[in-house]
């Protein structure tokens, strides 16, 4: 596609059955959960997606069928990161067979590539098997890249043309990216769920990628900031604040969220630690998802599937007590 991307490009997480295969059905809602809540692209696999739990077949078919889910309805991009040059290349190669849009791609994730020629070569193995776009993913599970090595990728290595964003301290990395850039890179994007994007889109950020559990609210956000509704913008915001909270103490809760909203039929993780989520967890949840409801579009999966735990002194029943909020105003529902 000619046209830059822009906007809230949600990561479909992996659905899991019982037994902790790929619930390849639950996969295909998932991604049509993230087209109707109104996400401009999709992004699978990456660290969202649980990637690295995933086997190199397992995300082989997982491409194809994310790709033939979307049904060009919005653009894909293919999480095409290796562990060497040569993976991420047969990665690169079978997204860009498939159809992708664009791949996206962290630095090795494993064995850290400390030395800026290793990382250009990298990355011109992946610009080698492809003819669409390529984002390069700054993220520190990967080989943290310089704004400077940032800059030489956009001019030496000729599909890469956009970045998402992830180190610290990420806005003022966005605007320096911005300001060395020059005309070749099409767009930046923030990721971090969009914990930051109230303080990103000033500084100019192109979109977001953040996980998909509540990818209707963050598109909801997206366009308060794209309309210049600031004070709107604050509102959703300080209403998704409890769950990136909540995230950062304990980590992802996406697939517990797209079971809570009737997206999936089963919360597992092959990385284990559901343990770590305890009754207090469960009622935070509870009362976040409750207060949510008034900024959700998407709401096929039916009502809420609330925990029922009751713990503290000044617990109640959240099922019992309307949602928050009070109404939305419809100007974001273009």
């Amino acid at each position: 596609m000619n046209e830059a991307f822009r906007g809230v490009y949600t990561i479909p997480s992996t659905p899991l059955t019982p037994e902790l295969e790929i619930d390849w059905d639950g996969l295909r809602r998932v991604v049509d959960f993230c087209v109707e809540c109104g996400a401009h692209g999709i992004v699978w696999p990456v660290n969202a997606s649980g990637f690295a739990t995933l086997s190199d077949d397992e995300r082989l078919q997982g491409m194809q069928v994310v790709v033939e889910q979307t049904a060009g309805r919005i653009p894909v991009v293919l999480g095409t990161q290796g562990v060497s040059a040569p993976h991420a290349a047969m990665f690169s190669r079978h997204a860009n067979a498939l159809g992708a849009d664009a791949v996206i791609a962290m630095a090795p994730y494993i064995q850290a590539l400390t030395e800026e020629d290793a990382i250009v070569e990298y990355y011109r193995a992946i610009d080698a098997a492809v003819d669409i776009p390529i984002f390069v993913q700054n993220h520190a599970r990967g080989s943290v890249l310089s704004v400077s090595t940032l800059v030489r990728l956009l001019g030496e290595v000729e599909h890469v043309e956009y970045i998402k964003e992830e180190t610290f301290p990420v806005t003022h990395i966005i605007t320096q990216v911005r300001e060395q850039a020059g005309a070749k890179m099409k767009g930046i994007f923030g990721g971090a769920g969009g914990r930051y994007l109230l303080l990103e889109h000033p500084r100019g950020v192109d979109g977001q990628m953040p996980g998909c559990h509540i990818t209707d609210v963050v598109v909801r956000l997206w366009n308060a900031l794209e309309s210049g509704h600031r004070e709107e913008a604050k509102r959703i915001f300080g209403m998704m604040a409890p769950i990136f909270a909540l995230e950062t103490l304990r980590g992802t809760y996406y697939p517990e969220v797209l079971y809570r909203r009737g997206v999936i039929d089963f919360v597992g993780s092959r990385s284990g630690g559901e343990s770590l989520i305890d009754d207090f967890d469960r009622l935070a949840l509870d009362e976040i998802l409750h207060d949510l409801v008034p900024l959700f579009t998407w709401d096929k999966g039916g009502p809420i599937r609330y925990s029922g735990v009751s713990v503290g002194a000044s617990s109640h029943s959240i099922a019992s007590v309307p949602p928050s909020g009070g109404n939305v105003d419809p100007y974001d529902q273009q």
